[in-house]
C-alpha cells in the first residue's frame, strides 16, 4: 500500500485523481491540499509515502510548498505535476530533491505508476518532460535566476539578500548581470523577460 498526499488548486483534476489512483494502484489518498500552504501542513500531519503536488498554485506554489517541506522533511518523496515541462522549473525542481516530474495531461493509471515506482526508490521524468527541458538556451546562471525568482515576487534588494542569505551588493551584481545578458533596464523587467522565455 502506498500512501498519498494530493495537492492541486484545481478541483476537478484533483477529486477526480483522488478517485482514481486508488482504482489504478495499491494507493490510499490521506488527504487533498488545495493550495501550497495546505499541502505543507498536510504533509506534515499525514507524512505520507509520496506527495503528488501541482506545480502552478495560486499563492504559495509547488516549488515553494517543497522548499518548506524539504526543510522539515528531508526524505519525503515527491512527484510534480506541470502542464509546462520549462527548464528553469525542471532544474529548480530536481535541485531540490523532487523524484518525479511528471505531465498533468498524464493518465490517472500512467501516474499511479509513477507514484508507485517512486515508492519503491526509483526516480522518474516523463520523456515529453524531459524532451521539454532539454532545449534550454537560458544564459543566465542559476544564482542570476535565483535573484530574479524573488524579484519576481516583488521583494526589494534587501529582501532578496535576506531571503538568499547573500549580501545586498552580491544581490545587485547578479541583477546587473541579468540585465545586461536580457538587454533589460531594470530588475523587473529581466525577471518579466526570464519568465516568458520559460526561464523560470
Amino acid at each position: 500500500m502506498t500512501t498519498v498526499v494530493l495537492a492541486d488548486d484545481e478541483v476537478l483534476l484533483r477529486k477526480a485523481l483522488a478517485a482514481l489512483l486508488p482504482l489504478e494502484g495499491d494507493i490510499t489518498v490521506l488527504a487533498e491540499a488545495v493550495d501550497g500552504a495546505d499541502a505543507v501542513e498536510a504533509t506534515r500531519t499525514h507524512r505520507p509515502d509520496v506527495l503528488v503536488i501541482d506545480l502552478e498554485m495560486p499563492g504559495v506554489d509547488g516549488l515553494e510548498a517543497v522548499t518548506r517541506i524539504r526543510r522539515e522533511l528531508p526524505d519525503q518523496v515527491i512527484l510534480m505535476l506541470t502542464r509546462h515541462a520549462r527548464p528553469g522549473v525542471l532544474r529548480s525542481a530536481l535541485k531540490l530533491g523532487v523524484q518525479g516530474f511528471a505531465s498533468k495531461s498524464a493518465e490517472p493509471a500512467h501516474i499511479a505508476e509513477i507514484v508507485t515506482a517512486l515508492h519503491q526508490g526509483r526516480r522518474w521524468i516523463d520523456q515529453d518532460v524531459s524532451a521539454a527541458a532539454i532545449v534550454d538556451d537560458c544564459p543566465l546562471t542559476e544564482r542570476e535566476l535565483d535573484v530574479l525568482r524573488v524579484t519576481g515576487d516583488g521583494y526589494s534588494v534587501a529582501e532578496i539578500a535576506a531571503r538568499l542569505h547573500l549580501a545586498q551588493g552580491t544581490v545587485r551584481n547578479y541583477l546587473s548581470s541579468a540585465m545586461q545578458k536580457t538587454q533589460t533596464h531594470t530588475r523587473h523587467e529581466a525577471a518579466r523577460y526570464a519568465r516568458e522565455h520559460d526561464w523560470l
